[in-house]
C-alpha cells in the first residue's frame, strides 16, 4: 500500500467521522425543535393560565376560603390517575439518571393542579410545574422518536429547558439550570446543544404570544470596591444560612404532614385550613400565590421585615400538605425581601440587596452557581455582574449539602477536589 492509499483512507475516515457528528447534530436539532415547540406552547398556555387565575383571585379575595376544596380536587385527580405516590420534580431529576421515562399524564395533572393551587390562594411557585411539564413532554418526544435510554435523558432535560424558558423568559438560565441541577459538580455538556435549541425555540414562541420575560429594573447598582464586596459577601453568607433553614423547613413539614396525617384528603384539607387561618391572621393576601408584586417592590427598595419569614411558612405548609406548584418563585420572594431588609441595615441600597438576595438564595437552595450567575444577567442586566458572581460563589459554598430536591446528586465536594456521589438527603 503506497502513501497515497494511506492518505485516502485517513481522509475517508475523517470525513465519515465528521459526517456522523453532523448527522447527530441535525437529529438533535430536529428533536429539540419539536420539544421546544411543544414546550413553548404548553409553557405559554400555563403562564397565561396561572396569570389569569392569580388575577381572578386577587380581585375576589374571598376565594381563599375554598382552598381546602381545591385541595380535595387535586387529591382526587391524582388518585384517579394512579399518581398519588408521585414525587414531583424529584421524579424528573431521577429519570435523567435512570430510564428517562415519565408518564405523559404527569403534564395535564401538574398543569391543572398548579392552576387550582394558585386560583384558591395556595402559596407556591410555577417552576415545579414547569420542570414536570417539560420532563413529561421531553420523555414523550423521546418515545415518539424512538430514542434509546441515554438519549431519553437528554430529551428530558430539553423539555425542562423549554418549559422553564417559556415560563420565565430566561432562556440562558433555563439551559444551564437543566445541565446543572441533576448532578452537583457535573454538567451534562452532551445536552448543551439540544437544551439550547429547545430553550430558544420555546422562548421564541413566548415572544410570538407577546409574553413579557421576567425582568426587574434596579435604581442603583454600587460600584465595585472593598465596601460593596464585603457587603455582598455578608448578604451571601446570610443567604446560605437562610437556604439551609428554608430547605429544612420545607422537608420537615412535608415529612411531618405525611407521618402524622396518613389520609391524603385529610392532610391537604388541614393544610388548606392552616393557610386560610394564616391569611386571616396577617390580614392580607400578600403571601398567597407567587407574590410577584412584592418581589418587584423589594427590588425597588421596599419590603416588610417579617415578609421573608411569613412566605417561608406559607410555602412550607402549602407544599407540605400536598398542593402543587413549586418553590423557586417563593425562593425569589424570600430572597428579595430578606436581602432588601438586610441591605438596609448594613448601608447598602435595599433594592440592590433584594437582587443579591434573590440570586444568593436561589443558588443556595438549588446548588446551581453558573445558572445563578446567568440568572442575574437575565433578571437585572450585566451591570454588577461581579457582585452577583461573588454572591453565587459564597452562597454555593456555605450552603453545604442541603438542597431543595432530595433526588439531586452531590457528585463532587464543595470544599475539596473529592468525589462523594451522594444524594442531598444522604448528606443532610
Amino acid at each position: 500500500m503506497d502513501k497515497w492509499d494511506v492518505i485516502k483512507r485517513i481522509v475517508r475516515h475523517k470525513l465519515m467521522s465528521a459526517m456522523s457528528f453532523l448527522a447527530v447534530f441535525m437529529r438533535w436539532l430536529i428533536v429539540a425543535a419539536v420539544t421546544g415547540i411543544i414546550g413553548g406552547l404548553v409553557g405559554s398556555a400555563f403562564n397565561i393560565s396561572v396569570t389569569e387565575a392569580t388575577a381572578w383571585r386577587t380581585a375576589h379575595s374571598y376565594i381563599v376560603f375554598l382552598l381546602p376544596v381545591g385541595g380535595i380536587v387535586i387529591v382526587t385527580m391524582y388518585k384517579l390517575a394512579h399518581m398519588v405516590k408521585n414525587k414531583g420534580t424529584n421524579d424528573i431529576i431521577e429519570s435523567v439518571r435512570t430510564d428517562g421515562n415519565i408518564p405523559l399524564r404527569t403534564a395535564p395533572l401538574i398543569f391543572v393542579s398548579t392552576v387550582i393551587t394558585h386560583f384558591f390562594g395556595g402559596s407556591a411557585g410555577r417552576e415545579g410545574a414547569a420542570l414536570q411539564l417539560g420532563g413529561s413532554i421531553g420523555s414523550w418526544v423521546g418515545r415518539l422518536f424512538r430514542l434509546d435510554e441515554k438519549d431519553k435523558h437528554i430529551v428530558v432535560m430539553c423539555g425542562m429547558s423549554a418549559v422553564f424558558s417559556a415560563l420565565f423568559g430566561t432562556p440562558l438560565t433555563a439551559i444551564l439550570f437543566s445541565l446543572e441541577v441533576v448532578s452537583v459538580g457535573v454538567m451534562y455538556y452532551s445536552a448543551l446543544i439540544p437544551c439550547s435549541a429547545a430553550s430558544l425555540v420555546a422562548y421564541g414562541i413566548t415572544l410570538y404570544f407577546n409574553l413579557e420575560p421576567t425582568h426587574f429594573e434596579l435604581a442603583y447598582i454600587p460600584a465595585l470596591g472593598p465596601v460593596s464586596i464585603a457587603q455582598t459577601a455578608f448578604i451571601a453568607m446570610l443567604c446560605a444560612l437562610l437556604s439551609i433553614i428554608f430547605c429544612m423547613l420545607l422537608h420537615t413539614l412535608e415529612k411531618g404532614f405525611k407521618t402524622y396525617i396518613k389520609n391524603d384528603y385529610l392532610r391537604i384539607v388541614i393544610g388548606g385550613v392552616m393557610v386560610v387561618a394564616m391569611t386571616m391572621l396577617v390580614g392580607c393576601g400578600d403571601y398567597n400565590g407567587t407574590g410577584t408584586a412584592l418581589i418587584t417592590s423589594a427590588t425597588q427598595g421596599s419590603a416588610k421585615p417579617e415578609a421573608f419569614l411569613l412566605k417561608m411558612l406559607f410555602t412550607a405548609v402549602t407544599i407540605g400538605a400536598g398542593y402543587k406548584g413549586g418553590e423557586i418563585v417563593p425562593t425569589f420572594f424570600v430572597g428579595a425581601t430578606f436581602g432588601c431588609t438586610v441591605a438596609g441595615l448594613i448601608g447598602m441600597d435595599p433594592g440592590f440587596g433584594a437582587a443579591l438576595g434573590m440570586v444568593g438564595l436561589f443558588c443556595g437552595m438549588l446548588n446551581c452557581p453558573v445558572a445563578s450567575i446567568i440568572l442575574s444577567i437575565e433578571l437585572f442586566g450585566q451591570q454588577g455582574l461581579i457582585l452577583f458572581a461573588i454572591t453565587a460563589g459564597v452562597s454555593y459554598m456555605l450552603s453545604g449539602y442541603y438542597g431543595l430536591y432530595h433526588s439531586q446528586k452531590i457528585v463532587y465536594s464543595k470544599v475539596k477536589a473529592e468525589y462523594i456521589n451522594k444524594t442531598a438527603k444522604e448528606v443532610l
